[in-house]
């Protein structure tokens, strides 16, 4: 089978090379056709000028021919505005879409960088419509958010985890002496950052540590003396912050989206063997169970979260046991083994 991954995708994206790399690892010859536009933006889909003209080129080049016999064209994340150039190049072979967002969902709703009435955002949800609709194939990251993507005009979805590289996030977490609470992520809404800092406030014999940036880095500014924040390690660093953690946290936001999604953070520490504690949602489920595999509270409820993690640095054991579960439950649901042989599957069907 021979794949082409097509578009202006942020090349170094967890979940794009996630997907390349699983269906290498199934047997599959991936060629790429990519044109760079968001590749070390910090703010992807920026509005101006610049943001426009860049893009404007890259959707001229993609529309060239491609010498080669394909089975299939892979259009990867953000590649709203790729799919009639993909169209074109497929030459009547399967689209597959791998959009890991709805973009006025992100912007709008979740990101609230435009209001949900504006030209703006109606502009969004036609690119949103347009893209689901013109791809042969959908594939979301849970079962939640394939439902969502077919009530905005997705033709047929279906769902792989997001996963993680395993070329870096290997099982060689080792429980510590200083227990810490790990968060690494973009300081977005999403993330429910104002949680996990309440929780910093209501147990201060606690320590915390959070890697990263974004939008509500300000909070930052003002943590607690039992917060630790830097703005960022290099992505090739992460594993080594979650196999010197106490716990790994997930994410707390209370949004619609926040309820459909389980982040690149969450497979990254399970690959790394280690515990996880996140917010309890759908999403979340059709992975996880609470004191089986992870400890799972309730999104945006920080006394909940306090708890939990008291737990967890009180009880060795308990901390071991959800570490090896979860460990097991990455290599049977989400390693890149498994997703690899779904991704091939999928693209198989459509065939």
């Amino acid at each position: 089978m021979r794949v082409l991954y097509f578009g202006t995708y942020e090349r170094e994206y967890p979940r794009n090379a996630q997907v390349i790399s699983c269906l290498r690892r199934a047997g599959v010859d991936v060629v790429e056709r990519h044109v760079s536009v968001w590749d070390g933006q910090e703010h992807k889909f920026s509005a101006g000028l610049g943001a426009a003209l860049r893009l404007a080129r890259a959707e001229t080049s993609l529309f060239r021919r491609l010498d080669g016999d394909l089975d299939a064209v892979v259009v990867g994340y953000p590649g709203h505005l790729d799919l009639p150039a993909a169209k074109r190049i497929a030459r009547g072979r399967p689209v597959v879409f791998n959009p890991l967002v709805s973009l006025a969902d992100t912007l709008v709703s979740d990101r609230r960088r435009f209001a949900a009435d504006s030209s703006a955002a109606k502009m969004l949800r036609a690119i949103d419509r347009a893209a689901f609709r013109a791809a042969d194939l959908v594939v979301a990251d849970t079962a939640a958010q394939a439902a969502f993507f077919e009530a905005l005009g997705a033709r047929r979805t279906n769902v792989c985890f997001v996963g993680a590289e395993e070329r870096l996030f290997k099982p060689a977490w080792r429980q510590p002496e200083d227990f810490t609470c790990l968060f690494v992520g973009k300081l977005i809404p999403l993330h429910g950052l104002e949680t996990i800092l309440e929780a910093a406030r209501r147990a201060p014999e606690l320590r915390f540590r959070v890697v990263g940036s974004g939008q509500l880095q300000p909070l930052l500014e003002r943590r607690p003396n039992n917060v630790e924040w830097r703005t960022w390690v290099r992505y090739e660093r992460l594993p080594d912050e979650l196999r010197s953690c106490g716990c790994a946290l997930g994410i707390f936001g209370t949004s619609p989206k926040a309820r459909r999604v389980i982040p690149n953070k969450v497979f990254q520490a399970l690959a790394c063997g280690a515990p996880v504690v996140t917010a309890d949602t759908p999403a979340t489920r059709e992975l996880l169970a609470d004191e089986e595999n992870a400890l799972l509270v309730p999104a945006g409820n920080a006394d909940a979260l306090v708890v939990a993690l008291r737990r967890l640095a009180s009880d060795p054991e308990l901390t071991r046991a959800i570490a090896a579960r979860g460990l097991s439950t990455y290599r049977a649901h989400a390693s890149e083994a498994i997703l690899g042989e779904r991704w091939r599957a999928l693209i198989a069907e459509l065939l």
